[in-house]
């Protein structure tokens, strides 16, 4: 990077997008499609696709520690490495942001897991492309919780069907209005047993509880556009956490930006932290962003017509709070005071595993990098419960290793065992929804920086009585379908309360709404006082629905990159 000694014109673009991740990548891609010269902000290094996924193509045996985790990753993961090896481990750690790069305080228990790197956690994301369904965003008005959603699904079900086409996802269609069919190639299969579970559960539950095949963003039937990315169907090796060098699974790397690249319009800066978005108070716009050089922390600035912010849901509220004004002094967007608060995560761990009996003449091929899925089946068509909303469950059936038990863990006793087939075993794990809470909240410490100059985030969110109940909920409906459908020695398990950020859901810090007085960005996911700002990553969510939000974070982005191109074709921006 280098400073702006050459006036203001060598550094001004039309967009520039803030991020690299899963929304920066579909909105830096979208814009350069419709002809904006865009330059892409990436705080993280470099990362070439397929060349820096450097044990994507190896075997446990061939890492130092068979993947494992060390103790110089937990060092430099502390608050992030207590569940053991996932989801960082020696195969993986260089594309997680190491928290001495990005250090922050708590009030209350937070684990904050951030992309580093271009790409961002678009490279480890677990793949799962859910579209909301009406329901979800009409939650809010129909309970009176928080403000309404100023959309709703029928103005983003035509970008959803623009991003599974670019994607690449494959799933099954079912006709549910809860959960929305998409634009699918064709499902991965499941397998005998699950197959076995699918039939207990329609028998027992009808139409009330269903399970499918996983709906993920892995190719299984290539388009001539992905094709022409240099991107083949999945090979299901499930590797995917090491970076895919086949490009079968989504990521920024495999797909926008090469797309991107292709126009011709697209400038990617890496190793810059964005501090703050500089306010014009003669135009009452943004006229471009300060930046810090990771490496020589010197400073300079870029300008631009139009600004996506997508440094994630955190980093885009940080950004957005340390971007003070005579015309916003609470940071940019905050006339509602409302910037940095009402932070959502999915709440998970919690769920339950069960023996299988029989089958034992039955296997399967490869490592299918889908699991099953079971909708929401709580508090829709006629259920109530106690709590609000409700919760999805996602798992698998598989077979294990031969009986080890009693065994000393080395030698030919035990390698015998290990070789042998042992029998079957299903587990479900739940995903449940948080409700936006205006007291969940981050705010920027009041003296406390980091090695860039920004103000340190300080987290003070958690889970509450809603969230409790549906947990409990959670468990037993685990347990109750897995015995229903004839499993074996059933042990449910929950996390009595996990912090936010475990799910890597997090939402919310700058919510969409109808009203400059509650809310930070309109419907066009414009920020409030500040129409060339835009911001399409999980920041500007109103609710979180049950599902995971990643396919709708980019057709958000996807819609406000048309929405931003047309409004400069007609000099409004």
């Amino acid at each position: 990077m280098y400073i702006n000694s050459a006036g203001k014109e060598p550094q001004t673009y039309d967009a520039i997008v803030v991020g690299s991740g899963m929304s920066g990548g579909i909105a830096a891609k979208e814009l350069a499609h419709n002809g904006l010269k865009v330059l892409m902000i990436e705080r993280g290094p470099k990362r070439e696709h397929i060349t820096d996924y450097i044990h994507a193509t190896k075997d446990p045996w061939q890492m130092p520690h068979h993947g494992g985790i060390t103790k110089e990753i937990k060092e430099r993961f502390p608050r992030m490495t207590t569940e053991g090896s996932y989801p960082i481990n020696e195969t993986n750690d260089q594309f997680w942001m190491p928290f001495a790069e990005s250090p922050y305080e708590r009030e209350k228990p937070f684990d904050w897991f951030r992309g580093y790197g271009v790409g961002g956690k678009s490279l480890v994301w677990g793949r799962i492309a859910l579209r909301w369904g009406p329901q979800d965003f009409e939650a809010n008005a129909r309970e009176g919780i928080a403000v309404d959603w100023p959309i709703r699904y029928e103005d983003l079900a035509p970008w959803y069907s623009h991003i599974e086409k670019f994607v690449g996802v494959s799933g099954e269609k079912l006709g549910l209005d809860n959960f929305p069919d998409g634009e699918f190639q064709p499902p991965f299969e499941l397998n005998c047993v699950e197959k076995h579970f699918q039939n207990k559960m329609k028998a027992i539950y009808g139409d009330k509880r269903i399970m499918t095949i996983g709906r993920v963003a892995h190719l299984t039937e290539p388009n001539d556009e992905q094709l022409s990315l240099g991107r083949t169907n999945c090979l299901s090796r499930n590797m995917c956490a090491k970076g895919c060098p086949y490009g079968g699974y989504y990521s920024t790397n495999a797909g926008a930006l090469p797309a991107a690249m292709k126009t011709g319009n697209l400038t990617v800066l890496t190793n810059a932290v964005v501090s703050e978005v500089i306010f014009d108070e003669a135009t009452q716009k943004a006229s471009g962003v300060c930046v810090v050089d990771t490496e020589s922390k010197e400073t300079s600035e870029f300008f631009a017509k139009v600004l996506f912010l997508n440094a994630s849901t955190i980093g885009t509220a940080q950004i957005m709070l340390n971007s003070k004004s005579k015309r916003f002094p609470n940071g940019l967007g905050n006339d509602s005071g409302q910037l940095g608060k009402n932070i959502m995560d999915h709440h998970s761990r919690v769920g339950a595993r069960a023996e299988v009996d029989g089958f034992l003449d039955k296997y399967y091929y490869g490592r299918r990098p889908a699991g099953l899925f079971i909708p929401r089946f709580r508090n829709i068509h006629g259920d109530k419960r106690d709590y609000l909303r409700g919760f999805d469950f996602q798992g698998s059936a598989g077979r294990g290793r031969g009986n080890t038990e009693g065994a000393p863990s080395f030698g030919a006793a035990y390698k015998n065992a290990l070789s042998q087939v042992g029998s079957w075993g299903i587990g479900l794990s739940s995903f449940g929804e948080c409700l936006p809470y205006e007291e969940n909240r981050i705010y920027l410490h009041e003296s406390e920086k980091d090695q860039f100059g920004m103000p340190k985030i300080v987290f003070d969110a958690e889970f509450k009585e809603n969230e409790m109940k549906m947990r409990l909920d959670m468990e037993q409906s685990a347990g109750e379908i897995l015995e229903a459908c004839g499993a074996k020695n059933v042990k449910t398990y929950r996390k009595e309360k996990p912090p936010l950020g475990l799910s890597k859901h997090e939402m919310g810090t700058a919510r969409m709404g109808h009203d400059p007085k509650t809310s930070v960005l309109n419907k066009n996911n414009q920020v409030w006082g500040a129409s060339n700002v835009f911001v399409t990553d999980g920041a500007a969510m109103t609710s979180s629905s049950y599902v995971n939000p990643s396919l709708t974070y980019m057709a958000l982005a996807a819609r406000a990159a048309h929405f931003a191109t047309e409004e400069i074709k007609k000099g409004d921006l």
